[in-house]
Formats: structure tokens, sequence, C-alpha cells
């Protein structure tokens, strides 16, 4: 068991260290709301019921609602300063006939283990007389930031604890056949008594068992054994973009970027349950999305390709023709430089 509380039972000028145990816990079968076609577990978001905004868990605080319909709102350095004298000990008010509690009272039991060896001497003294006096010790106790009446008794050689309600939290019984003037005729009430000696028995808590429960259990497990089990698909993970990333695809064209290629890179988008190839790190364009001018350029240029071919030599003489240009090109300024000295001097 994991202690959920830890402080100290004080009575009188004794003090002894105690760490505290939830003694019960539920055997409930416990379900999950999911989706009946996948299986998938059923969500809720905390949204504000103004803006319909999302709002994260740390952005929450405690309101209370005035008549009015106003609120007052209660942050956790508020409730922080509340004055709780019993945050970290268990102070005996009073010792008391266990009798005298009725079990509306109780609300939830737990138990208590001394703290450390020093602590156990006081808290065996707190258990015997305890048991010689047989009464309670009735104390108050802040747990989870809420302060409780609480009863302490011995059970099988342990400090139990039970916290209680409030006198004010009880509800009053008020129905009306009370006030009706009712009469049992002795005959009945003698019957009736004969009733109950004849079932009169020593309580023993097992002998009775939650037969609901077993039944739910041996249910699931027969669906179980005849192969009736689901298995969920793993959860999407929700993408603020609207956009959900291939991993690999995305890698891939990160290794191509670094070493400076152009390697496509695929990635899916939501867009109608399809996927579309994105552009590639060089700006290519997919064929489906080329316009009219793109799909004409190439035609375009193919045709004057053709049409200097056309009309050039054969491809030796081209190549002769294409070594000689720029050479000629270089020459030409001479000649002229040279054509127009020769006139002036003969002028």
């Amino acid at each position: 068991m994991r202690s959920i509380w830890r402080g100290a039972v004080s009575f009188g000028l004794v003090s002894i260290g105690v760490r505290m145990y939830s003694a019960t816990e539920d055997k409930d079968v416990r379900f999950h709301q999911v989706h009946r076609e996948d299986g998938g577990r059923i969500k809720y978001k905390r949204v504000c019921s103004i803006d319909g905004e999302e709002v994260a868990y740390a952005d929450i605080a405690k309101g209370f609602e005035l008549p009015d319909g106003q609120l007052v709102i209660l942050t956790d350095e508020d409730l922080d300063d509340m004055p709780l004298g019993t945050k970290h000990s268990i102070d005996v008010i009073e010792f008391v006939p266990g009798d005298q509690i009725d079990p509306i009272l109780y609300e939830k039991t737990y138990y208590l283990e001394p703290d450390t060896g020093p602590a156990v001497r006081p808290y065996v003294l707190l258990r015997e007389a305890l048991e010689k006096s047989g009464r309670m010790a009735l104390t108050k106790i802040a747990i989870r930031q809420r302060e409780a009446l609480a009863a302490i008794r011995v059970r099988d050689g342990v400090l139990v604890l039970h916290t209680m309600r409030w006198p004010d939290e009880i509800r009053n019984a008020e129905f009306g056949f009370l006030d009706e003037d009712i009469t049992v005729r002795p005959q009945e009430l003698k019957m009736a008594d004969s009733l109950i000696e004849s079932m009169v028995a020593d309580f023993d808590p097992d002998e009775f068992s939650d037969d609901y429960r077993e039944a739910m259990t041996a249910l699931i497990e027969t669906k179980q054994a005849g192969g009736e089990v689901h298995t969920p698909e793993p959860e999407v993970e929700e993408d603020s973009g609207g956009q959900v990333v291939d991993l690999m695809s995305a890698l891939r064209a990160s290794v191509a970027r670094a070493k400076g290629t152009a390697a496509p890179a695929k990635s899916t988008r939501s867009g109608g349950g399809k996927a579309v190839d994105d552009e590639d790190d060089a700006g290519s364009t997919p064929p489906r999305r080329q316009s009219a001018a793109t799909k004409a350029a190439p035609a375009k240029k193919a045709a004057t390709k053709k049409t200097a071919t056309t009309k050039a030599t054969p491809a030796k003489k081209k190549a002769t023709a294409q070594q000689a240009a720029p050479k000629a090109d270089k020459r030409a300024p001479a000649k002229k430089a040279a054509a127009s000295t020769q006139r002036r001097r003969s002028a």
C-alpha cells in the first residue's frame, strides 16, 4: 500500500507520528466509453462555454456561483492561504463511546501506521488505552484541503480512522407517513419477532459476495475465450496545423537537401482523405498542376530547336564552324582596324 497522508496524532502532550493508508478499495468492473465501430476511446475536452476554446488544466480555477449568477473565482494561491490548523496533525478533541456515533456519519476508512521506530511505543499506548476504555477518539483532520471530523478506533491491533460528515450534511428524513398514526397489532408483532429469531446469525462478511460482479467477470471471460475481442487502432495524435507529416519522407528530403540534391519528398495532407504529392525541394511542379502556359513552353522550345537543326550543316561541319566561330570573332576587330589604318596612309 502507498501512504496518502503523513502527520501526527496528538492528544494532550503526546504526539504520535503516523502514516495513513486507504483501508478500502473498489472492486467494481470498470468500463471505458469506446466507439462501437472500432473500439477507440471516447475523450472529452475541457472547453470554455463562452469562447469555445479548449482550456489547459493550469488555467482552470474554482468558481463559486452566487445566488444572482455571478461567480467568485478562487485560485490555488487563495486556497493555500486558508487556515487549516489540522493540516499535518490529527488533533484528538475528546474520547466518546463508540455506540454514540451513528454509522450514517462515517464516510471513508483509513489505516494508521507508526511513522518511525520511536512512534511505535506511544502508538501502542494509545491502542491499549482505547481498547481498555471501549471508547473512540473523536478528532479533526484535513485531507486534500478539506477539514473533516474523524473517529479513531482499534481493529485487529491497528488504529483505524473513519472520516465523518459534519452534522449539517446529514439530511432529515422528512416523509409523510411519519406523521400518520399507524398501529400494529400484537399478533403481527409477535410473528415478526418469531421470523427475526429464526434468521438470527453472527455476521461473517466472508459469507457474502458480489454476484453481479462475478457474473460480469464471467461474461467478459467468455467473450474473450470466444475470440470476441477488438484490438483498437493506434490513436491518431492531433495536429494543430491540420497536416499529418510523413516522417520517412521528411527525413529523406532532409538528407537530400543536405547532400545538395533535389530528391522529391512526399507528405500526406488532410485534403478530403486523399494523399497529395507536395512539390520537391527543386521547385518542380507535378504534371497535373501545370498550367497551359507552362505546358506550351516546352513545345515551343522544341519547335525552335528543330528549325535550327534543319537549317544547320551536317554535324561535323557544324562542329567545325562552332569551333572556328570564337577565333573569327576574336580576329574580326583586328582586321577592321588594319584596313582603316591602310586607307588613311593611302590618302
